[in-house]
């Protein structure tokens, strides 16, 4: 069985930072990739960042040059440190793990006000 748990959350100011954490545990390929969707009332799901178990990294252009994305391959554990925060990243955002398929975490609710 596969479960993420993700760290992470809050409330912010415009221009603040915060950080999320996503850990998986269980069997997973090595081979991998991990990252977060984020969703937002009314809005379409946007994948915000990914990261591959070789290092490789993408980001959302709504976020690039203020989110960075790192892991941790030996277990399993992304972090997003979010920079420069904007109303605009207000969404639950979601982790996730994917190898043959993809699991998700609970989700956590970022907050930035205006």
């Amino acid at each position: 069985q596969v479960q993420l748990v993700e760290s992470g959350g809050g409330l912010v100011q415009y221009g603040g930072s915060l950080s999320l954490s996503c850990a998986a545990s269980g069997r997973i390929t090595s081979i991998n990739s991990m990252g977060w969707y984020r969703q937002a009332p009314g809005k379409q799901r946007e994948l915000v960042a990914t990261i591959s178990s070789i290092g490789r990294s993408n980001y959302a252009d709504s976020v690039s040059g203020r989110f960075t994305i790192t892991r941790d391959n030996g277990n399993n554990t992304a972090f997003l440190q979010m920079n420069s925060l904007k109303p605009e990243d207000t969404a639950v955002y979601y982790c996730y793990i994917r190898d043959w398929q993809i699991y998700w975490g609970q989700g956590t609710q970022v907050t930035v006000s205006s």
